[in-house]
């Protein structure tokens, strides 16, 4: 079994080889999707493929969001709405934490909030919260709080809907990260059935008829909700439930990741969020080697994951 150090380290990469490994298969349909023994960082020769022009092993927005929430929880010790607002605004205007400082890809409420966060806007306030405003760009950089966080569990799902907020304010967004932070934290915790504790855990958090909780049972989790397929769009509750899908139905890192490639359409932050958790699951060294080691932008990782690694033993 992995100890709890592996498990952490290999949530980091389980995120970013995942986001790197959908990557150039973002926007494809399913059916245009390779063959699993055909998928890997370089698609076979023919298959057109996102962002032509960004190298294989490259992260994208995903994993650089990602380690922006982590050096500004390592930085400040604490979850600092407006450090993470600009560390984030950084990103998208300078680089920061992108691979080669080049940007890429960045999502509309994403690129909404963070330009008003630059002309003023508290960081809590700038989140769109329409009904419409529910995309996954908040729940695919939160799995770091999760694997930093020493805090309670309410403390934990607090937190989680607090980094939503800065780029997406709407509850089911907010909901959705604070379960993926508890399903996180009960796989570490070594649970027997970590997602359906993570859910009796939120369920004791929120009684029935407050907000979150009606936004759970009626949108993320409504019954019957474990027949409906994922299908890989960029709908917070379907990357959620695509993720979960993907991890339920691999009995391997590379096979989790694949699946979640294989649903088309997001593929980067479908791959980010499964692969986060099944870095969790079979920890740093299940991750195969030869991802590993082509990831590219890793001297952006070391001292972060050494502080990391340093507060989750502390």
């Amino acid at each position: 079994m992995p100890t709890r150090e592996e498990r952490i380290v290999g949530g980091i990469y389980g995120l970013l080889v995942g986001d790197a490994l959908g990557v150039p298969y973002e926007f494809h349909a399913p059916g245009r999707i390779p063959a699993p023994e055909q998928i890997d960082f370089q698609p076979p020769e023919g298959f057109p493929r996102a962002h032509d022009g960004v190298p294989p092993g490259t992260w994208s927005d995903d994993g650089a969001q990602a380690l922006c929430l982590l050096d500004s929880l390592l930085y400040q010790g604490r979850l600092d709405p407006e450090d993470l607002g600009r560390r984030l605004v950084n990103w998208m205007e300078w680089g920061y934490l992108a691979v080669d400082g080049q940007v890429f890809d960045v999502g509309i409420q994403t690129r909404v909030a963070l330009m008003d966060i630059h002309a003023g806007t508290p960081a809590l306030q700038a989140g769109p919260r329409g009904e419409q405003d529910n995309g996954n760009g908040a729940l695919m950089r939160v799995l770091p709080l999760a694997l930093w966080h020493a805090g309670a569990d309410a403390e934990l799902v607090s937190d989680a809907m607090t980094q939503s907020r800065v780029t997406h304010g709407h509850p089911r967004s907010q909901v959705c990260c604070a379960v993926y932070c508890l399903w996180a934290r009960r796989i570490l915790e070594g649970a027997t059935n970590p997602w359906e504790e993570a859910l009796t855990t939120f369920r004791s958090l929120y009684p029935e008829g407050t907000e979150a909780r009606v936004e759970l049972e009626t949108q993320v989790v409504p019954p019957g909700w474990e027949g409906l397929r994922g299908t890989g769009t960029g709908y917070v509750v379907d990357c959620l439930r695509s993720a979960w899908q993907c991890v339920a139905g691999g009995n391997t890192y590379e096979q989790v990741v694949k699946a979640a490639v294989r649903l088309g359409r997001d593929t980067d932050t479908t791959a980010a969020v499964a692969g986060g958790i099944a870095g969790l699951v079979h920890g740093v060294e299940g991750i195969p080697a030869r991802w590993r080691e082509a990831l590219r932008g890793q001297a952006l990782l070391h001292s972060m994951l050494q502080r990391l690694l340093k507060c989750a033993v502390s």
